[in-house]
């Protein structure tokens, strides 16, 4: 996707990092920031600087990275308070237990939380700790405090953890945090109150248990339309035949296999959507017969016979409702 269109050029981020080893991804976050040219700024916690440098963030932000309250620009100005200015989003990430639990109870005693406790604009956190810690009730309670002071709470991913533990605390990686941060301030909502279904990529039809009939089709478009339509603020149903693609953000995915099973998905769910998009592959033939067993190879020619698939498009326009879009 061409990144001059995301909305993020010009823009100005705070990014406060804490005491996680987690801490090394923010640095690739940030490098994808600014090759869309964001202005980003940072600051750590003291925690923060023995797992990174500070120097790693000056060296690609081009600018100074925050660590004290008290050191005072050369014109006197206090940091916390000028820093948030013209600011449109900040971000905490990695989140520790200990930072959450700091801000939803207006503590302000260190650099990142008297600048995130001073800003009024867009605030997200990214928590990133030991599964035990996050699952733990004192942790998920801060947690909901997050939302109710409208900071938005980026779910961690689950995974193997440095401790060695497997669950879910695991910081996602820089570009599920950059859809995120492109979701929060890059587009207009100009589509919010709109439900829209997606179909993407081909379909398969089993011919034995390892063969089948398939299309050339890669999904890219149908995923596309999916993160555009939902990062303008629509609810995106995204019905996909098997791709190597990654789901957008915020998009609730249903995976299908076959041409019956799309056709029932969209039967299923299509009353509901102000907006239709059908960008898949969807195979107009299938084999009549399926075999249980893998057919042999053999002597001569081998023939299939073929049936149509269920028309899609042609049941879509047939029972669309009064003011639906169908493309």
């Amino acid at each position: 996707m061409d990144i001059k269109k995301e909305g993020l050029e010009g823009k100005k981020i705070l990014i406060g990092i804490t005491g996680s080893i987690a801490a090394y991804k923010i640095a690739s976050l940030v490098s994808l920031l600014i090759k869309r040219k964001v202005d980003v700024h940072v600051i750590m916690t003291n925690n923060a600087t023995k797992f990174i440098s500070p120097l790693t963030f000056e060296t690609l932000t081009g600018n100074k990275v925050h660590t004290d309250t008290f050191d005072l620009s050369p014109d006197q100005s206090i940091h916390h308070i000028t820093l948030v200015k013209n600011c449109d989003l900040f971000l905490i990430a990695p989140a520790t237990a200990n930072i959450i639990a700091k801000i939803v109870h207006g503590i302000a005693d260190d650099m990142l939380t008297s600048t995130f406790i001073a800003y009024n604009g867009k605030k997200m956190v990214a928590p990133a700790m030991n599964c035990i810690m996050f699952e733990n009730q004192i942790n998920q309670d801060n947690i909901k405090l997050c939302e109710k002071y409208g900071i938005k709470v980026i779910e961690p991913a689950e995974g193997r953890l440095a401790c060695g533990d497997t669950g879910k605390g695991k910081l996602p990686e820089p570009e599920f945090l950059l859809n995120e941060i492109i979701y929060e301030i890059g587009y207009k909502k100009d589509l919010n109150g709109k439900k829209i279904l997606i179909t993407a990529g081909p379909t398969q039809e089993a011919l034995d248990p390892v063969r089948y009939l398939t299309n050339h089709s890669t999904g890219k478009m149908g995923y596309a339309i999916a993160k555009v339509a939902s990062n303008r603020g629509a609810d995106v149903i995204l019905i996909s035949g098997p791709v190597n693609i990654a789901v957008p953000n915020h998009v609730k995915i249903i995976n299908i296999v076959s041409a019956k099973d799309m056709f029932e998905a969209v039967k299923k769910e299509y009353m509901n959507c102000d907006i239709i998009i059908k960008s898949a592959a969807v195979a107009d033939y299938r084999p009549k017969f399926y075999n249980e067993d893998k057919l042999k190879k053999k002597d001569g020619e081998l023939n299939i016979e073929l049936e149509k698939t269920d028309d899609i498009l042609k049941y879509l326009g047939e029972n669309k409702k009064e003011g639906q879009i169908l493309v």
